[in-house]
This record gives C-alpha cells, sequence and structure tokens, in this order.
C-alpha cells in the first residue's frame, strides 16, 4: 500500500521511518540523526525514539544525535556534547551532565530548560 504513495502523502511519522530504513541500508555503525523527531507530535516522537532505539539494540548502532530538545537527549543520549558558538565546552554522561553541568552555558541552558 505504501509503495506506490508519493512521499507528501506520508505522515511525518511514516516519513521518518523511511528516512530511518533508507539510512539503514548500507548497514552503517554510526548514523548521524540531526533533529530526527522534531517535527513529530509527542506521541510519534516516542514512537520513532522507540523504534530507534530497539534498532541500536538489534544492529549495535551508534547514533550522533543532534537536538535542541534536552529532554529528549535527556531520555534518549547515553552522553551529551554541549556546543556554545560552534564549539563543544561541555560533555558527559548525560545523567552526570543534568546533575552536575560544570560550565556556565551549560549550567545557564538547563536552567533556561527546566523552569
Amino acid at each position: 500500500a505504501y509503495l506506490h504513495r508519493y512521499p507528501h502523502a506520508l505522515s511525518g511519522g511514516q516519513r521518518q521511518r523511511v528516512a530511518i530504513a533508507r539510512a539503514l541500508i548500507t548497514q552503517p555503525q554510526l548514523v548521524i540523526c540531526d533533529e530526527p523527531v522534531s517535527m513529530l507530535d509527542a506521541h510519534i516522537q516516542a514512537q520513532v525514539l522507540a523504534l530507534m532505539q530497539e534498532l541500536k539494540e538489534q544492529l549495535q548502532l551508534s547514533y550522533l544525535f543532534i537536538t535542541h530538545d534536552l529532554a529528549i537527549a535527556r531520555r534518549f543520549c547515553d552522553r551529551v556534547a554541549v556546543m556554545y558558538r560552534g564549539k563543544i565546552v561541555e560533555l558527559a554522561p548525560t545523567a552526570q551532565l543534568f546533575a552536575r553541568p560544570q560550565h556556565p552555558y551549560t549550567q545557564k541552558l538547563l536552567a533556561a530548560a527546566l523552569s
């Protein structure tokens, strides 16, 4: 049923799943994801992230997950790098970064996001 549909006829979640499938065809070890769920509603975001997590475990993938959504980074990422003016200013395991941010920019970013 989906084979003959044009991209505009697919939902945002369906398009993201197609993009994931296309990225995995070559059997990569690393997939770079730039805001992969930013334009999806919360329910579809959860489905796509669950799919990505399942694929990560099954295929032993690593993701470089680029996002502005700190809540998603907190739930999905093992480590977080915070960038300021194009440079990484802090890199830490996710739980550590959220519990004890070291860099002033990270502290301000988390304070703004959590308020």
